[in-house]
């Protein structure tokens, strides 16, 4: 058993939009995450350091469709970039992935999805077949202070097992001089 064991992770995530096309976006999105493994029984299993990498791109109209809802879809890619084998999957991934979202006055509801396969890596690590879906929503307030709620629930085939952890979120948007922040 781990009993006592803890898994402390933070995932820098850039999302960052390119204009392709007159009518196009290429939005990219880049989870890095430095993960801290402290309590297990066994030793090599206590690590800190950078997990592995997964990079999606979004091809997005510029447009909302007819009914407001802004969507991209694309590929995904798991990078095994880990610092440590304790910390990832030692393994490359592929597969789609899919957002929809649609903003109506303070609020913003939707959902991110994607699946990864492997695709090479160490033969003697697990396979990977995983879904992940991330259902959001968020309200804004009109001191531009957000409330947001979502999961970011995985689904893993290989082991037939769910993880659906709920995030709740406040963030509070303010300016520096001429800038935004949050």
């Amino acid at each position: 058993m781990n009993d006592g064991a803890s898994v402390d992770r933070l995932n820098i995530q850039p999302v960052i939009p390119f204009s392709i096309s007159e009518d196009w976006n290429l939005i990219t999105r880049t989870i890095v995450p430095l993960v801290d493994q402290q309590g297990f029984p066994s030793n090599a299993m206590n690590e800190s350091g950078l997990g592995d990498v997964v990079a999606s791109q979004f091809f997005s109209p510029k447009a909302p469709t007819a009914n407001g809802w802004i969507w991209g879809a694309g590929p995904v890619e798991l990078l095994p970039t880990a610092s440590d084998e304790a910390l990832g999957a030692e393994k490359w991934g592929l597969g789609p992935t899919a957002v929809a979202l649609k903003q109506v006055g303070p609020w913003t509801i939707g959902g991110l999805a994607n699946h990864i396969w492997s695709v090479g890596g160490d033969d003697d690590r697990a396979d990977i077949n995983a879904t992940f879906v991330q259902p959001f929503v968020s309200y804004v307030t009109k001191t531009k202070t957000t409330f947001g709620v979502m999961t970011e629930s995985t689904y893993d085939w290989e082991h037939e097992a769910w993880s659906v952890p709920v995030n709740a979120n406040v963030a509070q948007m303010f300016k520096i001089g001429r800038r935004s922040c949050s």
